[in-house]
């Protein structure tokens, strides 16, 4: 299996929540991770831009494709042995549901990181730091 590289937002403490949980399952080392504000971000993912993955989340197989969106969830999860949420978002008749949460959720997501983001990420590294 392809290793996968997710790109996210380490000032958003809802995303960071979510990183650190990937991370304490990441126990086969297929999941990589890339603050988007980091300096040498831009340098080192040319077709990437930082604008564009703070719109939605974007990773990056091992063999080069690019995903965004619901798919990188799904991909991140397969990786992370959680297979029932890896199938359940793969699954392509709930597609629509899902990239509409997934629009709603990332259009409000400042919003909704500021209003649940601190404590899911003291729980987070509470639990996985």
């Amino acid at each position: 299996m392809d290793s996968l590289t997710i790109y996210y937002d380490a000032r958003c403490p809802l995303c960071e929540a979510e990183i650190l949980f990937l991370q304490a399952r990441n126990r086969r080392n297929l999941l990589h991770f890339v603050d988007l504000n980091a300096q040498s971000f831009g340098e080192s993912e040319p077709e990437v831009s930082c604008a564009l993955a703070m719109e939605k989340i974007h990773g990056r197989l091992g063999n080069g494709e690019l995903l965004a969106g619901v798919r990188v969830f799904a991909e991140a999860y397969r990786r992370a042995d959680l297979p029932v949420l890896a199938w359940l978002l793969s699954r392509a008749w709930l597609r629509p549901i899902f990239d509409a949460g997934y629009f709603v959720f990332a259009r409000y997501r400042s919003w909704i990181s500021r209003a649940i983001g601190p404590f899911l990420l003291r729980s987070a590294r509470r639990r996985y730091s």
